[in-house]
């Protein structure tokens, strides 16, 4: 299993137009193979920051969510509602024994 955390910072005047293409980009994320879940999370401290949090089977379901349509459209709408490179992390989750 894998997860993809993105961090966001959204133009304030480009909000609503991140949200409604994010919108669009998840519904059909959902329905792509491998992927478990796709949310989008709004910060409550800084209303700038957008947090998205993806759980995928696997890596190499990630390629074909990469070039997908609607990846590519959310892409072309996000690239101009940044006010600074997004902040993405690919983690596992950990080896830990809780007792």
């Amino acid at each position: 299993m894998i997860y993809i955390v993105a961090t966001l910072t959204v133009k304030p005047e480009s909000r609503a137009e991140l949200i409604a293409a994010a919108t669009a980009c998840i519904a059909e994320t959902r329905k792509e193979a491998g992927n478990i879940a796709y949310d989008m999370h709004e910060s409550i401290t800084d209303p700038a920051k957008m947090v998205f949090v993806e759980q995928w089977e696997n890596a190499e379901a990630l390629e074909p969510h990469r070039k997908s349509d609607h990846m590519r459209a959310f892409g072309r709408v996000v690239v101009n509602c940044l006010t600074a490179p997004p902040k993405i992390e690919v983690i596992t989750p950990a080896d830990v024994t809780i007792r």
